[in-house]
């Protein structure tokens, strides 16, 4: 299983299943991120949280505890 976390700057993938549940999971829907929605990783900050993601054509920052619960290609 490949999460949005393990993904390198500068690289695009596409999303595939949503983990976790309640309201984490409605709150990362919410942003835009969902089933079979492209992404591309921008940046990484310098300790490596958060990462910053252009998803349907705006900018987003992500915690990393959040970027492990989306499934990529």
């Amino acid at each position: 299983m490949k999460t949005l976390k393990d993904i390198k700057v500068g690289d695009s993938t596409t999303v595939i299943k949503l983990n976790g549940q309640g309201a984490v999971k409605r709150r990362i829907m919410d942003m835009g991120i969902t089933k079979g929605v492209k992404i591309d990783v921008c940046k990484v900050a310098p300790f490596g949280d958060p990462i910053e993601i252009t998803v349907r054509g705006y900018q987003l920052s992500l915690r990393k505890a959040d970027a492990e619960m989306i499934e990529v290609e």
